[in-house]
This record gives C-alpha cells, structure tokens and sequence, in this order.
C-alpha cells in the first residue's frame, strides 16, 4: 500500500465512547452538530477505520478534557490507545490533559507516551480557560518536550458554544495564537501544531510558522473553499513545509474537505507536502514501502 494521507485533526465519535462521558456530554455533542449544520449521529471507530483504510490514508485520533472548568467527564486516555493498538494499520492518536491539574497532567504525559501515543491534544483553551504562555504550565510542555511528544492546540474562533447565551463560556480570548509564540520559542524541540486557519487571527499563525522551525499549522475544522486567501497564498508560497492536511472529521465530513481541497490553486508538489509528506516528519515516520 502507497499512502497517500495523513489526518493529523480526527475525533472519536463512537456511540461507546460518548456513553463512558454521560448525557452532558451528549448534549455538547448535538449543541456543536447543529454549528456544523450536520445531523448528530455517532460514527463506530470501526467505521472510522475502513474510511481511512479505503483511501490508503492515516488518521491522528484527538481527544479532549476540560473537566476542571466545565465539570465534563473526559473520554478516558485508553480508549483512544485501545483504539490505536485495535487499527495500528489506520491510526495514531493523541491523549488528553487538563493543565489546570499540574501534577496529575504531568504524570498523564508520561502515561500518554507509554501508552504509545504520539502526542496531546487537542488542547482547547479557549475551553480550558489558560493561557498556554502561562509559566504555571511550563513543566507540562517541559515534560512533553522531554516524552517527544506533539501538542496540538486549538486556535482561533471555537465551534464550541457558537451561538448559545455567553457562548457556553468558551471565551476565544485564550486561542490567540501568538499566545503559542513564546512556547515555541521557549521550547524549540517540542513540536507544536496551531489547529485551524485561526480566524481572526490567521495572519499570527501563519508568521510564527515561517519564523519558528517546531511551529506546524493544519488545516482542519474549515471547508478549504473557505480558507483565507493570505492562507493559501503563503502555504503555496512560502511555508509549504509548514502546513498539515487536516479535517476535524467526522465533525466536518472526510469527503467534503478532501473535494473542497482539490479545488484549491496549489502547486502539485505543495498539495504533496500538506497531504503527507509533512506530517510524516512531525510525527517520524517513514513512508511504508508495501
């Protein structure tokens, strides 16, 4: 098998995993189903799997926790390593932190890496209510650092409250992405991914990932026939290297991004590198040769 795809942004909607979270969980989860316009329905990772594997493809599965603010049972870590070890052939995946608890976040680091995850996140502070240049939060990208793992943060504007009185209390303040400037600058062998082309903030992602080499963007969570045009520009242009195929399915369908991307003015060899080639040196990997 040639690959032809990393997806370095996809979430577990398995009707298992939602039950283990309980029925606030589901409510969040019908609440951001309705900001995509889409019906909220569960997709088994099984399914999820034969998607990816149809396509020669890869997928990064994230998972997400905010229970210090929300109050929200987080999908435990080993559903999404079980996940993993079931489908090795189709998917990585990264666990989930909630900053706010220190030393128990610091300790999951270390279990997410034994677990044999690539990375966290998706860490979504606009949700988890921090800034990720705090220097409370350092030891937690220290160990990380340490682990080799990539930390993947949300960026920009949240589908997450979109529309409901006070936004949910999702405040979009703590998704700035120059807030992640001075980790990758205080950090520089810890590989950072800034999710999303994070309107209304695009342009400070796209210059912290030409001025930091350990900064990545992806490109998830928009149709790319919406993308900001300074986006596909500087992709096309002068950060190629720098940007990751990413969708935030199933929240937004597989089949729509991959569609909405091939109408995208990009050169063939950029479309190579956003597709593949990136990912496979954020993560190390080395493209199989069966």
């Amino acid at each position: 098998m040639t690959l032809t795809g990393i997806d370095v942004h996809v979430h577990i909607h398995d009707a298992k995993a939602r039950a283990l979270q309980g029925p606030e969980a589901v409510r969040k989860f019908e609440e951001k189903a309705r900001y995509f316009k889409r019906e909220a329905k569960h997709l088994s990772v099984e399914d999820q799997a034969e998607q990816y594997r149809s396509r020669n493809m890869m997928a990064v599965l994230v998972n997400g926790r905010d229970e210090t603010v929300t109050g929200l049972t987080p999908l435990p870590n080993d559903f999404v390593a079980e996940t993993v070890q079931r489908f090795p052939d189709v998917f990585m995946g990264m666990g989930a932190i909630d900053p706010w608890t220190g030393e128990l976040a610091r300790r999951e680091i270390v279990r997410i890496k034994e677990m044999g995850l690539v990375g966290i996140g998706e860490l979504n502070p606009a949700r988890q209510h921090f800034y990720p240049n705090d220097r409370r939060f350092y030891p937690l990208w220290e160990e990380a650092e340490r682990q080799g793992l990539v930390v993947l943060f949300h960026s920009g504007y949240a589908a997450a409250g979109s529309g409901t009185p006070g936004g949910g209390g999702v405040k979009l303040k703590y998704c700035q992405p120059l807030l992640l400037d001075d980790v990758a600058a205080d950090f520089p062998d810890l590989k950072i991914i800034c999710a999303h082309p994070s309107w209304p903030w695009t342009a400070e992602s796209l210059a912290i990932a030409r001025h930091k080499p350990n900064f990545y963007i992806d490109l998830s969570g928009w149709s790319p026939k919406y993308f900001p045009p300074e986006l596909v520009q500087q992709v096309n242009s002068v950060i190629p290297h720098k940007a990751l195929f990413g969708s935030d399915a199933p929240s937004l369908p597989l089949d729509r991004w991959l569609a909405d991307f091939e109408q995208l003015p990009l050169k063939p060899e950029v479309r190579q590198q956003i597709m593949l080639d990136n990912a496979l040196k954020v993560f190390g990997l080395e493209e199989p040769s069966t």
